[in-house]
């Protein structure tokens, strides 16, 4: 908890929109002189009014059923098959209604299947609102999408962190993201130092959250109070509380599938099934009890019909009506938490409360600036991932260097370069698989930071391009510095920067490609099996294992969208585009044919007779066939060097494109 005094005025009553007071929190930060960080037990709690009330209202919400599983046993569970159907859907939330209030945790329990996580997530707005019947407000107002992803968080049940970051620096990154940007870093790191103290994690602060030893469930409770006493409502679901950790617990709602079968202060359960019917010794454990109760009347005939009935003539006799005259509207509960320092926002003003609320807390450029550095920091922190895949480019390299040792420029010297050109572009593509596991494994911490607008996904897409880049750079200095002068590839200098250009390229375009089928499969080994069979295809219609005159005409669009075909054509003309530079001269032409065994005086004797035949003089020194002759038996003729490499470089920008256009429509994590 972060205690802030400031210099106050006579009170004076504004009408102000939420956007205007969650703005006002930058002025009111500029007054801070002192920062006080308490133990939240130091702290006694004052008497006042209530600031925030959730209130949720005829909850309901349904799924179609698609079809029927003839085993289903294996795929799910029992009681989730027992979730009501209505004709073709499947109904996970029936008509739940509840509130939770500040400084209270409200606890959901059930059976797996129950509806407690559909029901959190509808309460999270992780539901589409097309799907989802029923209304959430807050203090009265209903709960817009803007205002609660400002000053709400969602924890998930499988929640995952960067392994390499420390506690403290996993918050202070969440800090840099959602605070806003007029908010100085000192103050941050102020507000990170409180939560670090209020978390209970202050030993733990600089261990990498993958060390983090797993506490106690009661302790987990523990915190989770502080915060809501802190000035938070808590929502969580739990599985089977004990003794003790129902102790801490304000308020319980119990689920059977998708129904309410009891919501109320946890006082209230001995009293609720003893007029129910059936007493509650005290010798056992509230919910326990209730729970075994539940998953008994499950199994009966009737179900929990009775139990869900009994509940709503219950809460119609013994739930007082709210009295909402005393309540504090949105707009003054916002003022009030901002002057507490539990909400710290900026906003531009309007008249309407949700849209005057900013959806991100800082520009696009700030964003890719802090997920730039977050991203740099894990992998100094692992740099034995790019070691290894530096030495598989480099092992590559020497291999290459070594089976291709200094081509002579003989017919067979060619087909050797062409095989070399061909294995040289296809590997640079397959070593960019390894960029498949990468958003795999970020792909949750993604999807949560995403739906709370943490960040943009095009700052996202934009900070991880070009934070690729000096690797990709790097390893195609190496690869091209490792086999250029050793295999013997001509041009020089100039030959020699275009060659790395163009493997710098293939490396920009594969990593592009591997980025953007990592957004589409749900799992690395499948990634690994379509990149490794989709690049092979590209390999077969490069244009090396036959020309592009050759291939048949319904096959020619899978050559122009190989994404091999151009660094090969381009480095091809690299190295042949020559007119004076030969590669087949006189005798030179019966290599690779039986007759390149005869003697070479038989062969001159062949020469002499096909100038007498052609009417023109070829001699043992005479140029046959040039590097532009190779180029166009090739059916290289449709493109510069210069336009294989632009088009390399707009396939990596292109499916950046289509990476970002599948971050934004399959990364939703909402239900439909």
């Amino acid at each position: 908890m972060e205690l802030r005094q400031t210099d106050r005025g006579p009170a004076t009553r504004v009408s102000l929109t939420p956007g205007d007071l969650l703005k006002r929190v930058e002025d009111i930060a500029e007054g801070d002189s002192q920062h006080q960080v308490v133990e939240m037990h130091d702290v006694v709690p004052q008497p006042r009014p209530l600031t925030f009330l959730l209130a949720f209202t005829n909850l309901t919400y349904s799924v179609k059923v698609r079809h029927k599983m003839t085993f289903p046993a294996l795929f799910t569970t029992r009681n989730e098959l027992e979730l009501p159907e209505i004709g073709n859907t499947k109904t996970l939330l029936n008509d739940i209604s509840g509130e939770a209030r500040e400084g209270e945790i409200m606890a959901v329990l059930g059976a797996s299947g129950s509806g407690k996580s559909t029901l959190i997530d509808a309460l999270a707005n992780r539901i589409a609102r097309s799907s989802l019947k029923g209304s959430v407000a807050l203090n009265g107002e209903p709960l817009e999408s803007k205002l609660l992803k400002v000053i709400s968080a969602y924890v998930m049940q499988d929640d995952l962190l960067f392994p390499m970051l420390t506690v403290e620096e996993t918050l202070m990154f969440s800090a840099e993201f959602r605070l806003p940007r007029s908010l100085s870093k000192s103050k941050k790191k102020a507000r990170v130092q409180a939560l670090i103290d209020q978390l209970g994690l202050r030993k733990a602060a600089k261990t990498p959250t993958s060390g983090l030893d797993s506490t106690s469930t009661y302790m987990v409770v523990k915190v989770l109070q502080r915060i809501a006493q802190s000035g938070s409502i808590v929502i969580m679901s739990i599985h089977q509380p004990s003794y003790r950790i129902l102790g801490l617990l304000d308020r319980l709602i119990f689920l059977s599938h998708g129904q309410a079968v009891y919501s109320g202060s946890p006082k209230n359960l001995p009293l609720f099934f003893s007029e129910f019917g059936h007493p509650i010794s005290d010798s056992d454990n509230r919910t326990e009890f209730a729970l075994d109760l539940i998953r008994e009347l499950e199994e009966s005939a009737e179900g929990t019909n009775s139990l869900v009935a009994f509940n709503r003539s219950w809460q119609s006799r013994k739930t007082p009506r709210n009295n909402t005259r005393n309540q504090l509207t949105l707009k003054e509960a916002i003022s009030a938490s901002i002057s507490r320092g539990k909400l710290v926002s900026g906003a531009a003003t309007d008249s309407n409360p949700t849209s005057s609320v900013r959806k991100f807390a800082n520009p696009i450029w700030m964003e890719m600036v802090v997920i730039a550095k977050r991203s740099i920091l894990n992998s100094v922190r692992m740099p034995e991932l790019f070691g290894i895949r530096l030495g598989a480019v480099l092992i590559t390299g020497i291999i290459l260097a070594t089976m291709f040792w200094h081509l002579d420029n003989s017919p067979r010297g060619v087909q050797e370069r062409l095989g070399f050109f061909a294995f040289a572009m296809s590997t640079t593509f397959y070593t960019c698989a390894e960029a498949i596991p990468v958003f795999l494994q970020e792909r949750h911490i993604f999807m949560r930071e995403t739906t709370s607008n943490t960040y943009r996904r095009s700052s996202y897409v934009l900070s991880h391009s070009i934070i690729s880049i000096p690797s990709l750079i790097f390893l195609s200095l190496a690869f091209a510095a490792t086999t250029f002068w050793a295999v013997g590839l001509a041009g020089g200098t100039s030959g020699f920067l275009f060659f790395f250009f163009v493997i710098s390229a293939s490396f920009w375009a594969g990593n592009s490609f591997v980025t953007f089928l990592s957004g589409l499969v749900p799992h690395p080994m499948l990634g690994f099996i379509i990149v490794v069979a989709v690049l092979a295809y590209f390999l077969l219609f490069s244009g090396f294992f036959i020309s592009r005159h050759r291939i048949p005409f319904y096959w020619l669009w899978f050559h122009y969208i190989s994404l091999v075909k151009y660094p090969y054509e381009g480095v091809l003309q690299n190295e042949f585009d020559d007119p004076i530079k030969c590669f087949v001269r006189g005798t030179q032409i019966f290599d690779n044919t039986p007759l390149g065994l005869v003697p070479e005086a038989l062969k001159v004797n062949l020469l002499k007779s096909f100038s007498s035949t052609l009417g023109v003089n070829i001699t043992r020194s005479t140029c046959v066939t040039t590097g532009s002759d190779i180029l166009k038996q090739q059916g290289i003729t449709d493109l510069s060097k210069w336009s294989c490499l632009w088009i390399t470089v707009a396939w990596g920008f292109f499916f950046r494109v289509l990476f970002y256009f599948t971050l934004l429509f399959r990364s939703k994590n909402k239900r439909r």
